[in-house]
């Protein structure tokens, strides 16, 4: 019963974290414009995503464009974006497989260790795909900070991290913790003694003495 508890603990985990994925994906503030230097512009708000680029007005208006040019992106961008969806998808699979695997569920009854190598199958998937969002959003952040630094790139250019970017970290870990949880119900192996033979039982004797 511990074990299955700790199985559906696992799946709710991990499948928070495919919710908080795409959740990171289509927000656009993976990164804010960075109010550094002298000439601070506070009327309105820049930020940045994988698809578009807004401007928010400090009268509440905001214009988004969304990015044109897949060519035109830089390659940070495209394989952020390349990543992110990797991870989506292979959330979802995981998600089938995992179902199929846990114990609350009525597939598979029959074939226990089948059943529970389904659910160990489905972990695997998820860690997967929270490596994969983790690389996508650790790369996209080292990039930032690499602009940041620079000193060839203008004050009125650099940019921080924003929300989608924490949101991301936080659906990897929710991932990598929940398909830990779900491999953790991996079936132990038992071990088979031979079949002890029977021993011959004695004949019972006859009663009489033979000389």
């Amino acid at each position: 019963m511990a074990n299955a508890g700790l199985q559906l603990l696992g799946f709710i985990l991990a499948f928070l974290g495919w919710i908080g994925s795409i959740v990171s994906t289509a927000m656009p503030q993976w990164k804010i414009y960075s109010y550094a230097g002298d000439n601070i512009v506070t009327a309105q708000a820049i930020y940045e995503g994988l698809w578009m680029s807004c401007v928010s007005q400090s009268t509440g208006q905001i214009q988004c464009k969304v990015f044109d040019s897949l060519l035109n992106l830089s390659s940070t961008l495209q394989a952020t974006r390349a990543l992110m969806v990797i991870g989506i998808l292979l959330g979802l699979i995981a998600i089938f497989v995992a179902t199929i695997g846990m114990k609350c569920m009525k597939c598979m009854e029959d074939d226990e260790v089948q059943k529970m190598r389904m659910a160990v199958t489905g972990g695997v998937i998820f860690l997967i795909a929270g490596l994969a969002i983790l690389v996508a959003t650790a790369w996209y952040g080292n990039r930032i900070v690499q602009e940041f630094y620079d000193p060839m790139t203008p004050v009125n250019a650099r940019y921080e991290f924003g929300q989608a970017l924490f949101t991301g970290w936080a659906a990897a870990s929710l991932c990598l913790l929940g398909g830990g949880l779900l491999c953790c119900s991996c079936p132990r192996k038992t071990t088979s003694y031979p079949t002890p033979r029977p021993y011959p039982k004695p004949t019972p004797s006859s009663g009489k003495d033979y000389v």
